[in-house]
């Protein structure tokens, strides 16, 4: 018996997530853009920004964001390697706490202003509560990864390769690939690139071998199929968590339901 981390939620073989940060008025464009496709994706927002000229306000949160992520970025969106300790602990903190006011959940997420961080950065926001933050180094793969703290994205959505990597994506079938889009909406009407993302969403939703998620649910589904615990032989699974999970034994999909124990 061969078994293998080869599912997601489902019994789906793909995941497909995306990613916007700083909250510019943009994102209720790429909201709708999204929800008419079935796309979701986590929005990384400075609370000290929202309800300012060009930002979004605290209603639109509330209201435009409910199929998706709310995520932290920090209150003023500073470099995070060049400020004090005080000051980095002050900033996510007082995000996550701002945010959490306004979306009524505990807010887990984070993306690093200006893509900067160092060790010092991940242990400090690691103590705060944060279970992943997303870099801007895209790996142009699908892989998932190594550290959720310092999480690359396959690729910007200008990236010149973006479709090419979603027809690549599709003949992906093992090993859980992920495709993982990031960018800022802002960037759309800076560079007239509507009619790309649109396009982009329309391939890329309603397939129904691709689970189309946030990043706080992908971070929270790896955590709990990590969580699996085998017998000796590899003929049961317990699975310790409150999330249902999926492996794959000789090829096929087995559900792992939480809580249970299951014979393979």
């Amino acid at each position: 018996m061969i078994i293998r981390y080869d599912f997601w939620p489902g019994g789906k073989r793909r995941a497909l997530t995306m990613s916007y940060d700083d909250g510019k008025t943009e994102d209720l464009q790429l909201l709708e853009i999204f929800d008419r496709y079935g796309i979701r994706g986590s929005f990384h927002l400075n609370s000290g920004k929202i309800g300012s000229d060009t930002y979004v306000t605290e209603e639109n949160v509330r209201e435009r964001y409910r199929n998706h992520e709310i995520s932290a970025h920090t209150v003023t969106h500073p470099n995070m390697r060049f400020i004090s300790r005080e000051e980095l602990l002050c900033e996510v903190l007082e995000d996550r706490r701002a945010l959490e006011r306004i979306c009524d959940y505990p807010v887990r997420g984070m993306s690093y202003p200006f893509g900067k961080y160092d060790d010092g950065v991940i242990a400090a926001v690691r103590e705060l509560g944060i279970c992943y933050s997303r870099t801007v180094q895209g790996t142009g793969n699908f892989q998932l990864p190594e550290h959720f703290l310092a999480w690359h994205p396959t690729c910007h959505h200008n990236d010149s390769r973006l479709m090419e990597l979603l027809d690549k994506f599709r003949k992906q079938n093992r090993h859980m690939p992920l495709f993982y889009v990031w960018g800022h909406s802002y960037e759309f009407s800076r560079d007239g690139s509507w009619q790309m993302i649109e396009d982009f969403c329309r391939e890329a939703g309603g397939d129904p071998d691709v689970w189309y998620a946030t990043n706080i649910e992908i971070y929270d589904y790896v955590t709990a199929l990590h969580a699996l615990v085998f017998t000796a032989d590899r003929t049961k699974v317990y699975n310790p968590t409150a999330t249902d999970v999926w492996v794959g034994v000789d090829g096929a999909p087995v559900k792992i339901p939480a809580g249970a124990t299951v014979k393979l």
